[in-house]
C-alpha cells in the first residue's frame, strides 16, 4: 500500500460499510488473518463515521481508538523476537495517512503514539523493564501518550524545567504538562526530565510511567479550531516508580535519531490523508456539478491545483521516508543535512496540506463551505490549519536558520 494508493484507484474509507460497525468476531478474524491495509481501511472507516461527531464535540475519539486496539495497530512496530509483526516506518506512514484519512485526530493521536513506540523500540530494548513494556504495547494494545511540553519552555522540546529525583532505585518527577495529548485516556504516559533537578536544561531523560504510576490534575482544557479530537489538554504531572523505567540514552540522541524524524514523517502523512479527503469531497462535487451536459463547474480548475499539490505532498514525504531509511542504514542521522532536510519536512508538508485543502474548498465553492453536506471540507481545513501551528514552523524556521547557511546546495539535480 503506498501514500497515496488509496487516492488513487481504491475506494475511499468513506464506503467502506462492511466494516463500520464490525463485530468483536469480525475484527478478531480480521486482526489475525486481514493485512496491515485491510486493517487500517477497517479502522478508518469507523474513525470516518464518527469524526463529525468527534470534531463537534471536542471528544476524544473512543471508537476508532477502540478498533485500532480491536485491530491490533497499536503494536505494529514491535520487533519479531518480542512477539510482534516488526512493521516498518514506512508501514506506520500509510497507516497514518489511511487513519489521517477518515478522521484527522485520529490519525495524529496514532502518529505520536507511535512516535513513541520507535523510540522505545530503537533506544529502550538495552532495558528489561522497557522491553516488558514494548511486549506489553503489542500484547495488551496500551496506547501512548507523550508530555514533552511544559508551562516554561513553551514548545522549546529540548529544553526541560523539571528533573528526575532519585532517592536510591526510586524515582519521582512532578511537572506543570501545558499540553499533554489524550493524556486522560492513554494507558501510559513517555516524557521529557531533564537528568536531575540539579542537571541543565538541556540535559533531558525519556522516562516512562504506566497508568496507575502516575496522576493528572488538569490545568488546561482543550477547545480548538481543529484537531479537536487529540484532546490535547494541560495536566499536573506527578509520576513515581523505579530507576530502569529512566531510558539510559540521552534524550537529545532519541530526538534527533528517532522522535523528530519519525513525529515529522507520522505527522506529514496524517495531513496528507486529511488533504485527501478534502480532495475526495472536491472531486466528488465537480462530477456531480458537472451533471449530464458535461460543462463543467467554475471551480474546476481549483481541483485540479488541489489534485497536483496532493502529488507533490506525497512526493516531499516519500522521499524523506527514503532519506530516512537511508540515513538509518548509513548512520548519517544525525548529520547535519539529515537534521534540516527532516525539521523543514515538517514545514513543507503542512504548508503543502493547507494549500491542498484551501484549493478543494474553491472547488467546492459553498457546498464545501458549508459545515452540513456531503461536500463540506469544513473540518479537514480546521485540521490542516494546526500543522502549522502545532509545533510551529517559525520555531522549526528560527532553529535551522544557522544549520541552512551551512548546509551544501547541489551543483545538480540528478547527480
Amino acid at each position: 500500500m503506498s501514500l497515496l494508493e488509496s487516492h488513487n484507484g481504491t475506494r475511499p474509507v468513506s464506503v467502506l460499510s462492511s466494516t463500520l460497525a464490525a463485530p468483536a468476531e469480525t475484527a478478531d478474524r480480521v486482526a489475525a488473518s486481514g493485512t496491515l491495509a485491510e486493517r487500517a481501511q477497517a479502522v478508518a472507516a469507523i474513525a470516518a463515521a464518527h469524526a463529525p461527531a468527534v470534531d463537534r464535540a471536542a471528544r476524544f475519539p473512543a471508537e476508532a481508538i477502540q478498533a485500532a486496539k480491536d485491530y491490533r495497530l497499536l503494536g505494529i512496530m514491535v520487533p519479531t523476537k518480542l512477539g510482534g509483526e516488526g512493521a516498518s516506518i514506512g508501514d506506520v506512514v500509510d497507516v497514518c495517512y489511511v487513519l489521517g484519512r477518515g478522521c484527522g485526530s485520529t490519525g495524529l493521536i496514532y502518529a505520536m503514539h507511535q512516535m513513541m513506540v520507535a523510540c522505545l523500540i530503537k533506544h529502550g530494548l538495552d532495558s528489561a523493564w522497557h522491553q516488558n513494556l514494548v511486549r506489553r504495547i503489542r500484547e495488551d494494545q496500551l496506547l501512548l501518550a507523550s508530555s514533552t511540553t511544559e508551562g516554561q519552555g513553551g514548545g522549546d522540546l529540548r529544553k526541560s524545567s523539571c528533573g528526575v529525583e532519585q532517592q536510591g532505585s526510586a524515582i519521582a518527577l512532578t511537572k506543570s504538562a501545558t499540553v499533554v495529548s489524550y493524556g486522560a485516556q492513554a494507558d501510559a504516559l513517555v516524557t521529557t526530565a531533564r537528568r536531575s533537578p540539579e542537571a541543565p536544561a538541556s540535559d533531558q531523560v525519556l522516562v516512562a510511567f504506566c497508568k496507575g504510576d502516575y496522576s493528572l490534575d488538569n490545568i488546561a482544557g482543550w477547545d480548538t479550531l481543529g484537531m479537536r479530537g487529540t484532546c490535547s489538554a494541560g495536566f499536573n504531572f506527578e509520576g513515581s516508580g523505579i530507576v530502569e523505567q529512566v531510558m539510559s540514552e540521552p534524550y537529545q540522541k532519541i530526538h534527533a535519531q528517532t522522535g523528530m524524524p519519525v513525529a515529522h514523517l507520522t505527522w506529514s502523512a496524517v495531513w496528507a490523508g486529511v488533504a485527501a479527503s478534502a480532495v475526495d469531497r472536491a472531486q466528488a462535487f465537480v462530477r456531480k456539478a458537472r451533471g449530464a451536459n458535461g460543462q463543467m463547474p467554475p471551480g474546476a480548475a481549483h481541483l485540479t491545483r488541489a489534485t497536483a499539490s496532493l502529488r507533490t505532498l506525497g512526493a516531499v514525504i516519500t522521499s524523506a521516508l527514503a532519506r530516512y531509511e537511508s540515513a538509518c542504514r548509513d548512520d548519517t542521522l544525525e548529520s547535519l543535512d539529515f537534521q534540516t532536510g527532516m525539521n523543514l519536512l515538517k514545514v513543507t508538508a503542512s504548508e503543502l496540506a493547507i494549500e491542498t485543502v484551501s484549493s478543494a474548498l474553491q472547488a467546492s465553492g459553498l457546498a464545501g463551505y458549508r459545515n452540513d453536506g456531503e461536500f463540506s471540507v469544513t473540518r479537514h481545513l480546521r485540521d490542516a490549519m494546526s500543522s502549522s501551528v502545532m509545533i510551529n514552523n517559525d520555531r522549526i524556521l528560527a532553529n535551522v536558520a544557522n544549520a541552512s547557511l551551512l548546509v551544501e546546495i547541489p551543483t545538480f539535480l540528478t547527480k
